[in-house]
């Protein structure tokens, strides 16, 4: 059993309890931890208040029998012989369990709809947030009215966008460097709980204002009537119920059960248990987040309480939900029904008005393309260690390689190397395209720009979902196996290059660069948004060149459009 693994944690009744999950993107090398940033601060949120002690709710009892949380943050469901998951009592019943239908959504069918003022939740970092900017500017070119929350740290990058924005609560930075430190899932100790369950609550209580209140700086008077949230804003759907208003989540990771592969936040020894795995991830998050949701319920929404354990934080089942990642990397699972959408990679164009440095030109032009090696914002142990691999394994494998400093503090060298480049900051959709291959953390919006510039890709997870497009990449041949960032070094990596410079992985990569050329994600995903609203209209609508904040005419300037 699961339970008797040393460092394993009392899932129900021991000292800490889980709660979170993580997701992410980002299709630049400006800073930011490309993976889950958000969902993994509900893993400080369980405390005594929050947490039943009652051994008599079958729920408990059996996530007692079947999982446990590791010290590295992930959760391990161990399904004993014999036990099937529909008597495991935490709900297996997700609506979603019908034969999949597979629907075009390359936008050659557009449902209308009048124009709507949209609002789009998201919480996380600014990779989590740039596949959303994407998609509103797509929703504007059809006439809706956009307003994109999020984190105020984004304001900036989302009304120069042109789209309208209204701040949510909580801290990226804080957020990213919790689940850096905790691998996403449980904090560190009982002195991190109230930062985190602080940085929670702000989330929650500011999605009901985003939705309805006037625009902070223009005054310009808003009311929602949909909402597009990622899972990380935790009361979405609650806010939605509140409201009367149709909802629809979108994410980077899996989140809904599937036979085919376990949650990312987890690690299932019996293929039996990968559905499960889903509701035992769901109900953990949920044990830490329940007292602030039904705070929220009753103080803010005036809605009864939710007291349920399965079920966990009253999504319902008949959501529709959208995937962003190509369905050539990883397909639609056959047990997924028509209310859930693979849309493609939601890719937000930042190489058309890029300038690059002339020193970094000059360098990309004086030999063979390099090897591209960086970790976003995430916080690497030892720099300098980690640095001096770097360079060493490029020596020995005869590259060139460009490595991306970010946060980590990567990139002090003793001596300048001629066939090193330390690079600050530059779009991955520019940068891939000189690069013939990459190393990285593993972030959905990384793994994207790097196979969509047909580069062979080696993943160094630190957290969260990155183990998870790890191992789609290698399962594909796209890839040597994942590093993980605790069993990085010297050999590996130089094991991980000449992997990647066998000519045949160099073919699968523009094979599926190739079959990725034909997906558009923002559209499949509006198209998604559209057809799964409450509405009998199914007219086509043709993108309109005005939209809302054309209407506003010079007020559109005080909202960030150009």
């Amino acid at each position: 059993m699961a339970a008797e693994e040393s460092g394993a944690r009392d899932v129900a009744g021991g000292e800490e309890a889980p709660a979170a999950a993580n997701g992410n993107r980002t299709e630049d090398t400006t800073p930011t931890a490309d993976a889950p940033a958000a969902l993994p601060s509900s893993s400080a949120a369980v405390d005594d208040r929050s947490l039943p002690r009652s051994s008599t709710m079958p729920g408990l009892k059996m996530l007692n029998r079947i999982a446990t949380v590791k010290d590295d943050g992930t959760v391990v469901v161990d399904v004993p012989s014999g036990l099937e998951p529909a008597t495991t009592g935490v709900g297996t019943e997700d609506g979603y369990g019908e034969v999949a239908i597979e629907e075009s959504l390359d936008g050659t069918d557009i449902p209308y709809r009048p124009p709507m003022q949209i609002v789009i939740l998201i919480v996380g970092t600014r990779g989590d947030v740039q596949p959303f900017v994407a998609i509103g500017k797509r929703l504007q070119e059809y006439g809706h009215r956009v307003r994109l929350a999020t984190h105020a740290n984004f304001k900036e990058f989302v009304l120069t966008a042109g789209l309208e924005f209204y701040p949510l609560g909580g801290d990226p930075k804080i957020l990213a460097e919790h689940m850096v430190k905790n691998k996403g899932f449980l904090p560190s100790g009982p002195s991190e709980i109230a930062i985190q369950r602080k940085q929670m609550k702000e989330i929650i209580f500011s999605l009901l204002p985003a939705c309805k209140d006037p625009d902070p700086d223009t005054g310009i008077l808003f009311k929602v009537d949909a909402i597009i949230a990622n899972p990380p804003a935790y009361g979405h759907t609650h806010v939605a119920e509140a409201l009367k208003v149709p909802i629809h989540i979108f994410f980077t990771m899996p989140w809904t059960p599937t036979s085919e592969f376990p949650h990312p936040l987890s690690r299932v020894k019996q293929s039996a248990g990968y559905r499960l795995s889903y509701q035992i991830v769901d109900s953990m998050i949920w044990l830490g987040i329940r007292d602030m949701i039904n705070e929220f319920r009753k103080k803010k929404l005036k809605l009864r309480p939710v007291t349920y354990l399965s079920g966990s934080q009253g999504s319902g089942n008949d959501i529709p939900h959208g995937y962003i990642w190509s369905p050539h990397l990883v397909p639609k699972p056959k047990d997924w029904g028509p209310k859930i959408d693979v849309v493609g990679f939601c890719f937000l164009d930042l190489a058309s008005n890029y300038v690059p440095p002339e020193p970094l030109v000059k360098w990309l032009e004086a030999g063979d393309k390099p090897i591209y090696i960086g970790f976003g914002s995430l916080p690497v142990q030892e720099p300098q260690k980690m640095t001096e691999i770097i360079v060493k394994a490029l020596e020995i494998t005869g590259q060139r390689g460009i490595i991306n400093k970010g946060w980590g503090g990567l990139g002090t060298l003793e001596e300048q190397k001629d066939f090193v480049y330390l690079l600050d900051n530059c779009p991955h959709d520019w940068l891939f395209l000189h690069c013939k291959a990459v190393v990285h953390h593993g972030g959905a919006g990384t793994t994207a720009a790097g196979l969509k510039a047909a580069c062979p890709t080696t993943i160094v997870p630190f957290f969260g979902d990155q183990p998870f497009w790890g191992d789609r990449v290698h399962a594909r041949g796209l890839g040597p196996a994942p590093i993980p960032v605790d069993q990085f070094g010297l050999q590996k990596l130089v094991d991980a290059i000449k992997f990647m410079m066998e000519p045949e992985v160099k073919e699968k990569a523009v094979e599926i660069a190739k079959a990725m050329e034909s997906e558009d994600g923002v559209t499949g995903a509006v198209r998604a948004f559209l057809r799964h609203l409450p509405s009998k209209t199914e007219e086509k609508i043709q993108p309109q060149s005005s939209s809302f904040l054309e209407f506003l005419g010079p007020m559109s300037r005080c909202l960030g459009c150009s």
